[in-house]
Formats: C-alpha cells, structure tokens, sequence
C-alpha cells in the first residue's frame, strides 16, 4: 500500500537540528520561515536530493555514469519517497543563441510548422514563387560569359552525420566518378573514411562544362540527372571564382581544394602591378587580405562559423521547387532547419544566427563630450599621447584645418566637424605634420577617421591586446543584414498569413496566443489537416506560459536577460505540459519578481500539478501561497545556527494560532512592519530625470527619480519597472560614469549626473560559481585579515607574507588537498565521495601555518566562525570590523566566514553583495539599484 507521507527522520544537512516531521503526499506543501533558518536545506538539500538519488541509482550502471549523481543527505531515514523534480531559481542559459521560444520548445513546433505549411514569397515581387523548370535552369548557365568553366553538382548530403560508405558505393556503382566532401574534391575510390560523428557535406560531380552557346542540350540531360540525384537540387559552382575566405577543410590557396586535373588546370595567378608587390597597391592589397581573414576569425571565435563547408567557391543553387524567374531568387528547399538560426541552412550567413553584430560606437570612443581634444575627448587615442606624438599631432592639424581650438569643450564642436573627426573627411584633403623627435616630415591627404581608423587596426592587428584594449570601443548592434531577425533571407521568405517566423517570434506570448488561436480559420483545408498536431503542440505550451504570469515576454527574449523567477516559471510550464503524475516537485519560492495581481494564476497552477496526482513542496515567504497551502512547515527560530527547527506544522490556521511560530504572528497580525511615521524630505534641485525612453514595452516614458532618499518602482510583472531601471537608467549612468560597454535602451535625454560619482546595480545573481569563493573572500574582508595574520610577530619571525595565508596558493595551504579540506574520490557510477583531508584534518592549511594564532585562534578556525563570532574577535581592527558589521546589519550575523558562496540562498548572496558595497567608504553621491532586495 503507498504511503500517505514522506516521513522524515533525523535530518542534519547543514542548519537543520535532527528534525523529524511527516509530509502529506499528493498535497500542496509550503516550507516557509526566515531566510537561512534551514528551509531549502530541508526541501533541496535533504528530501530532494534523497529522491533523486534513489531513482538515478534504481538505473543500470551504465546509465547512471552520464548522470550527476547527488550526495547521500545527512538523515537517519525518509520514507515514502517519489522519483523527484527540482525547479530553482536558477537564471536559464547565458548562451546568445537561447530564446523563451527555443526553451519552451514552442520554436522547434514553430519551424515545423512553416517547413510543412509555410509559402515562399519572392523578395523582389512580393508574389509566391514556385519551381524552376530544367529549360529555365539551362537558360540562367546560358546567360553567363562565355568560356567560364563550371562544375555541375547534385548536393546529396548536406549537413549530415555519417560515414557514407554504402552511398559512395551505390554512386560509383552508377557511373559517376568524382565527389566533393567537406570542401575539397575526390576521385570516389579516393575519398576518405569519414567519422560518422562529425557532419559532412557532400557534392556528386555530374558535369564539368565550359559555356558556350551548343551546350543547352548536354545542360539539359545534366540538369535533369542532378535534379533526380539530389531531390530536385542541383548547384552551378564556378571553377575560377574561389570566395574570398577558405573553407576550414581546404588546403590554402587550393582551388576548391582540387588538386590541378588536365581538364581543369588551376587559374593563372594574375600578377600584382609594381616591382614584386613591394608597392603600394601590393601592400594594400596585402592589408585587405589581412583584414578579411582578421574579421572572419573574430567572426568564427564569437560564434562559431555557421557554414556549408562545400561553399568554396560562387556558385548559384537551382530548385525544381521554388525560384523566382525574375530575380533569379531561390530556396534550396524547405525543411525545419531552414528556420533554425543555430544551423548553417538557415542562420543569417553576416552575423551567424546572433541577430547582433559588434560594432564600433561614437558615444564610446568620445565618452565624456565635456573634454576636449587636448584632455583626451577621443579616448582610444587619448591613452597613446604620452608614448607616441602621432595621433596628438593628427589632431592638432585637423584643429588647424577646421580652424579650431585643441582645448575647445568636443560638445561645442560643429556637428559636421565631429563628423568628419570620427569618420573620415571623405575626399577633402587635410595637411599633416608629424614630427617624431628625429625626423620632420609633411602629407597631404583625406583623413580616414577615428573610428574608421581603429576599425581598421582591429581587424588587421594579430595582437590579443591590442584587439582586447580597442574591443572596449564596441557594443552590440542590430545586425544590418538580417535586421536582428537571425535568419537568412531565404527562410524570411518563407510566411503563413503574411508573417514570417521570425516576426511571430517578437511577438509576447499573449499575442501569440492570439494569432495561433485565429491561424486555423485563415488556412485551407490541406493545411489545416497537416497543421492540426502542430498548432495543439504550439497553443498548449503558451497556454501554460500564460498561466503562470509570463504572457508578456517575447518568444525572441534572450533567455540570459530572464530573471531568476522567470526562469523558473518557465520550467514550470513545461513540467506541467509534460502530464506527469506521482512525481515530488520542489520549488524555490516561484512568487519572486510576480506582482500580487498575478499571484492567483501561479498558485491555480500549483494546484494544477497537484491535482494531477503529484505532491508539490514550495519554499515560499508569499503570504497568498502559505494561505492557500493544504500544509504548512514553519522552520526557526532564527537563521544560521539559530535555526534548522520546525516551530509549527499543519494547516494555515493552525500556523496562525501557534504561539512560537513569527511567520503565524505576522500572518495573523499580531505582529506588523512598522511603517516610518515621517519621511525624508527631497530637494528638487537633486533629481535624476530620465525623458523619452521607449525601450521595449515603454511608450515615452520620463521619470524623476529624487537623489539622497529611498525611491520605490513597483508595478505588475512585465510592467517596464526593469526595463526603465536597469535597461535604461543603470545602463545609461553606468555608460556616462563608468565607461560601461553596454548600450543602454533607447531614451532621449538624462539629467542630474552631475550629482554622482557611480552607479551600483545590486542583482539576484549568485555571489561565486566555485567552492573556494565565500563571504569573506567575496566582501575583501579576507585580504585585511591574512594582512592581519601577516604583521603578528610570529609571522614576522618566520617571514610569512598574507599570501602565507591564502588557501589558493602554494605556500600555507594543505597540498594534499590543495586548500579544499577535503578529497574528492571518484566512484565513476556512484556519487563521487568526499573524505576529510588525512593530513590537515579538513583545516585546510598546512602546521607551519596553523601555528600562527591571533587571540588564541588560527585562520582556519577564524574561517569557522560565524560574522558574529569573528566581529567579536576583530572589534578593535577598524578594516576587518567594519565588514563584519556591515554583514550583520543586512543580516548575515548567522553565516560563517568561509562557507561556500555556492550555499548561500539568492536572498543571502543579494545581502553579501549590499553589504559589500555599503562597507566601501561612502561619497555620498552614489547611485544603488537593487532588484528585489526583499525575495
């Protein structure tokens, strides 16, 4: 018989104090209590990970090596236990080429939807294009010059893994006797092996002709075989016309990576004008080479090249299914892939899928117009005065040629002077003296820019550091190719009642649900019948979207741009469109960043999942969702070591009526947030004023924002509270103050920057991603402490430096262990074991080191204080105790100093970072954001 409870008997993980308590199954379970009192250490730490850790090792062996296995929880025993599922709140991927759409999966539906449905429509006409026929295929080889040599391939296999024995074989067998793999041209008996785990691209040689005006019939007959061989395809390349960067998988400077054959000999190489190449068109040209190879690098490194690696060469793509006989347009075909911006089929060849390009920007080259060109306006070139003369002296003559002072303000400058600075005099020719020191010399000549100038230097330099320093005068622009839709204009070519799919894309998830909603009455009969299963895929997962308060993002929202709850509702929405029942789902306060108008929707979705017969424990403060649990854990007192005790348990009104339980008295009123009786009073003449900002959702929107008091943006979810705040306002203070490199969104004017000095946005993001990293090393107040350890006069007898006292170097720190404490051995297909170091005893420093002690405590000891304690011990130290105070007064009091920022809740790693900051020595005139301080 199933048991009605998950028992839980004595857990210890972290905080917890050898609790016991029974859980009902198949109910909605709110753990709730003060921040760091033990509540994820329960839900997560302990009931999840028994859960998961059980049904990974109920798998084979061979299974459970691909999977991470959970450590074994500090408990005496659970019972009742169901194959688990934790959803946290942990942002979703930072990766450029992830949308709400692709997570959700809602874009994968949506690219079968227009490969099956969708029609193609011919950017020159607007009209619907439909297939060429073989006399038109013939017509377009007979327009080109004659004597031109083409190969005439049936592209067969493209972008596919394999090895392709059999299919080399059946095309021998047929008579045809060359191929093109990868970029590079084989005899068919030649070709390679291929690795049936990297894709391949392969071209069968059905022709090589040379054009003239008799070949229409041999065309013909080619055609006709290419278009039967490669499912009506069939490709013109031309011989002599190599592209201008090679493919990765051909020999340089080789045509098509072709060795030469008698009928085709390689082209003539045309010789360079001048002696040699040592004149200056050679040196141009060489330059030019440079650069392009240059960009395509840094093309390659951003994103990796997204590409055919048979396009080694011009070449035109015929259709027996769809081109446009006017301009000659076609579609290869129309597959799913075609709509991926993460494949080379149908990513945006200029920005490779990204929809954004890097681009060099004025505002950052001159990032502070009040200077002038002789205090170092123009930034890139203002760091290079002091060793080099020559960018100083291009200016002073442009000044002279414009008639104007070096010392003039740059914002009083004429528009078209600024211009002509920054991107070149075009064909007007400015007189250039430079002096070096050993020689004088004069030019006369056009003035290429400054940014024209470093565009240049940073697409021909080999340098790293170089590219690094320039790099700082770049943001993130809209691609201008594919105009940040990431797809080529082959696949926006393709649309379903007038819309392309990247266009429904932009749309939020409301008004996409519209638009599926009204696509089957604008469809035919046919494709409504191929459509039906897509668009029920399609409509379900914005239904589910839409339920749990996320109806206002884009499909096309970049994902790393989520925020924590978001993210966490959007796996939510895919748990509940999985159907599963008899699961444990756990979930991390799902509440945070929803207004309270939005909560209703959350909480009927949590009910949702356990109607369908699943048990749903949430970590929660939300007073809507402790109200409407069926059971409630109140766990306690305090945080830290003042907590890990369960004060209350059962339903709502049995939580209120406890006498112990804080979150019961809050709840029932008893107790309240005091409300301040007077408020600080503004000054009108220090205000932030922020005007005609329109970035996403904003509709010419001007906020005065008062300096020197607590300002409070609220407002329903998708509101624009994060888009004015940190998209617009942080953004652009931090551009104008500190030099950011982040392009704030589009706004027309902001005031009152004179009144500060810096801009700090304090976010939900984790503290540190490794073990080593804690509050202490985090806050800087570990430096002054090792400094501290350092200047004892043991230390100094031995000579010891603060790096002596680092546990992430060599010297003081255990090397058996390497500073961890603890030894990792690894059990292959069980949980990986960690075993206190045999030789420190888990201190983490060697003996020599230990031996140095202030007060009586050494510094792994002072590690395991906690703020408190270690406030107490360094009270009379004013750089240490400073630190300390300020954690304390954030409340942070409980966690000790050298726990791992990887335990920390998203609430606790907020506090760390404010009390990071709030430590540092006040100017009175900085700017703090903080997203959700509360959560």
């Amino acid at each position: 018989m199933t048991s009605k409870f998950i028992s839980v008997r004595g857990a210890r993980e972290h905080n917890l104090k050898n609790i016991s308590l029974d859980i009902p199954r198949e109910k909605l379970v709110v753990i709730t209590g003060l921040s760091g009192s033990g509540k994820s250490s329960l839900a997560f730490d302990t009931i999840y990970a028994e859960g998961q850790r059980r049904y990974v090792e109920s798998l084979s062996a061979y299974a459970r090596q691909f999977l991470e296995m959970m450590q074994k929880p500090d408990v005496d025993l659970i019972e009742g236990l169901s194959p688990a599922i934790s959803i946290e709140q942990k942002t979703t991927s930072r990766n450029p080429r992830s949308t709400v759409a692709t997570v959700t999966e809602i874009y994968d539906y949506m690219r079968l939807l227009w490969a099956r449905i969708g029609v193609p429509y011919s950017p020159a006409t607007g009209l619907p294009i439909e297939s060429q026929t073989v006399s038109q295929m013939v017509d377009r080889v007979l327009e080109l010059p004659e004597g031109l040599r083409l190969y005439l391939l049936a592209p067969v296999i493209r972008g596919r893994k394999g090895e392709y024995k059999k299919e080399l074989a059946e095309w021998m067998k047929r008579g045809f006797q060359r191929v093109k793999i990868d970029g590079k041209f084989y005899e068919i008996a030649e070709a390679p092996a291929l690795d049936k785990k990297l894709k391949h691209d392969i071209d069968v040689v059905v022709d090589r002709v040379v054009v003239k005006a008799d070949l229409a019939t041999r065309l013909a007959d080619s055609f006709e075989t290419a278009l039967e061989l490669a499912d009506g395809l069939a490709i013109a390349e031309f011989a002599d016309r190599p592209l201008s960067s090679p493919s990765p998988s051909t020999g340089e400077g080789r045509v098509g990576g072709e060795e030469a054959s008698p009928e085709f000999p390689p082209a003539p190489t045309l010789p360079r004008k001048g002696g040699g190449g040592k004149d200056e068109d050679g040196k141009a040209l060489k330059r030019e080479e440079k650069a392009l190879k240059a960009e395509e690098k840094v093309r390659a490194d951003k994103a990796g090249t997204l590409k055919n690696k048979n396009e080694t060469h011009e070449r035109i793509t015929f259709s027996a299914k769809f081109a446009c006989p006017v301009s000659g347009f076609t579609i290869e075909e129309i597959e799913p892939r075609l709509f991926s911006f993460n494949n080379p089929y149908g990513a945006c060849p200029k920005c490779d899928g990204l929809g954004t390009e890097l681009q060099f920007e004025a505002a950052l080259v001159v990032p502070d117009p009040s200077l002038s060109m002789q205090k170092g306006a123009i930034a890139p070139w203002a760091r290079t005065g002091n060793t080099s003369p020559y960018y100083t002296q291009t200016l002073q003559a442009l000044a002279k040629h414009y008639k104007m002072s070096m010392n003039k303000p740059w914002s009083t400058l004429p528009e078209a002077v600024q211009n002509a600075i920054l991107f070149g005099t075009g064909a007007e020719a400015v007189k250039f003296v430079y002096d070096d020191g050993m020689r004088s010399y004069e030019t006369e000549k056009p003035f290429e820019g400054v940014v024209t100038n470093i565009e240049r230097r940073w697409k021909e330099t080999d340098s790293a550091w170089v590219r690094e320093e320039l790099s700082r005068f770049q943001s993130d622009h809209s691609c201008e190719a594919c105009g940040g839709m990431r797809l080529k204009p082959q696949a926006l070519a393709v649309k379903i009642d007038r819309l392309h799919v990247a266009e429904v894309s932009q749309l939020s998830i409301r008004k996409a649900g519209a638009w599926f909603d009204a696509l089957p009455a604008k469809l035919t009969g046919k494709q409504n019948e191929i459509a039906t299963r897509i668009l029920k895929e399609i409509r379900d997962r914005l239904k589910f979207l839409n339920d749990v308060g996320l109806d206002y993002l884009a499909l096309s929202r970049n994902s790393g741009t989520l925020s924590g709850g978001e993210s966490q509702r959007i796996r939510l929405a895919s748990q509940i469109g999985s159907g599963l029942t008899g699961v444990l789902y756990v979930l991390d306060e799902p509440s945070i960043g929803l207004h309270q108008r939005d909560n209703a929707r959350l909480l009927d979705t949590l009910r949702r999942l356990r109607d369908l017969g699943n048990t749903v424990i949430v970590v929660e403060h939300d007073e809507d969702a402790i109200m409407q649990a069926d059971h409630v854990v109140d766990i306690g007192p305090g945080a830290g070591v003042h907590g890990g005790q369960i004060i209350a348990e059962g339903t709502p009104a049995q939580i209120l009526a406890h006498p112990d339980s804080l979150t019961g008295q809050y709840l029932s009123g008893a107790r309240e947030v005091a409300v301040p009786r007077s408020r600080r009073i503004t000054t009108k003449q220090k205000h932030l004023r922020v005007t005609g900002a329109t970035g996403n959702n904003l509709k010419n929107v001007t906020a005065d924002i008062p300096l020197g008091a607590m300002t409070a943006v609220t407002g329903v979810s998708g509101g624009g509270k994060s888009t004015l705040l940190i998209e617009t306002v942080y953004k652009a203070v931090a551009r104008r103050l500190n030099g950011s490199r982040e392009a704030p969104s589009h706004f027309d004017d902001i005031h009152g920057l004179e009144h500060l000095d810096k801009v700090i946005d304090i976010d939900q993001s984790p503290i540190g991603r490794t073990p080593r990293s804690n509050p202490a090393t985090y806050t800087g107040a570990f430096t002054p402490i090792r400094e501290w350890f350092a200047g004892l006069p043991e230390s100094k007898a031995r000579g010891y430096q603060p790096g002596r006292f680092s546990f992430n170097v060599k010297g003081g720190r255990c090397e058996a262990c390497q500073g961890d404490g603890v030894i990792k051995i690894e059990m292959h297909f069980l949980p990986d074991v960690y075993v206190t170091c045999d030789v420190c005893h888990g201190k983490r420093y060697n003996r020599e080191t230990l031996e140095v002690k202030y007060k009586g405590y050494s510094v792994s000891e002072i590690l395991e204080m906690t703020v408190e304690q270690a406030h107490q011990v360094f009270g009379p130290v004013p750089r240490i105790a400073n630190v300390l105070r300020t954690l304390e007064e954030v409340g942070l009091g409980y966690i000790t100093l050298g726990q791992s920022s990887t335990t920390l809740s998203g609430g606790e790693a907020q506090r760390v970072k404010l009390a990071k900051e709030l430590a540092k020595r006040a100017t009175g005139k900085t700017l703090y954001i903080l997203d959700e301080p509360t959560t």
